[in-house]
């Protein structure tokens, strides 16, 4: 049963980077659940999906964390710890596994799936493609992804840029992986005095970002 255009718009308005974590309040583990099979099901260009989602369950790694993000507080009060990793590089064998995953799932003849096989190799051996810009932007859909699905079931959450992102790299043993730290999210329940909670939400009018043609 789909919400209401009302309840989108009040569980996005609901929504906000959370400052303050109740360190005492826990995602239920069939809520956490949903929320990792929902960032999966993030878009993502062509559907390759170049990206790694780490939960950090560790304490004593997620108090290292902290140091390689700027001590903030959320990082060891918010119930749970999301990394968004990217593909360090896209190579040809990304194409075929995705190629060979549509072809099982779908059950259609991977041959079948050539021309759309030869676009996407035409992409990423394209000399000069970002592949590292451009896997980062696709981690930055699965976070906003993430986020909006947070919100649909009152999961309070923050998604930080202030980290090292070579710390946690190193800290996270993704070195030699495929894999690179992008951005994270904290989630959990906000704190009964986080001073940001009460605030009213400040975004642009409609009119002045919103644009018909």
């Amino acid at each position: 049963m789909p919400v209401t255009e009302a309840e989108l718009l009040q569980n996005l308005s609901w929504r906000y980077a959370t400052k303050k974590f109740d360190a005492t309040k826990k995602i239920p583990a069939a809520t956490w659940a949903t929320l990792e099979k929902a960032v999966v099901l993030s878009p993502s260009s062509y559907g390759l999906q170049p990206w790694r989602f780490i939960v950090v369950n560790d304490a004593a790694k997620r108090k290292t964390l902290q140091a390689a993000s700027w001590n903030q507080p959320q990082i060891v009060d918010a119930s749970h710890l999301l990394v968004f990793a990217r593909r360090t590089e896209m190579t040809s064998a990304d194409v075929e596994r995705y190629v060979a995953d549509i072809s099982k799932k779908r059950g259609v003849p991977a041959a079948a799936l050539d021309g759309y096989k030869g676009m996407m190799l035409g992409t990423i051996n394209t000399p000069g493609f970002p592949a590292a810009e451009w896997a980062a932007r696709q981690a930055y859909l699965a976070l906003g992804f993430f986020l909006s699905a947070a919100a649909s079931l009152h999961v309070d959450a923050c998604p930080m840029e202030g980290i090292s992102t070579g710390q946690y790299d190193e800290i996270l043993g993704l070195h030699g992986q495929g894999y690179s730290t992008v951005v994270v999210a904290t989630a959990g329940y906000r704190a009964a005095d986080d001073s940001y909670a009460p605030l009213a939400k400040v975004r642009y009018d409609l009119e002045q970002v919103v644009k018909h043609i």
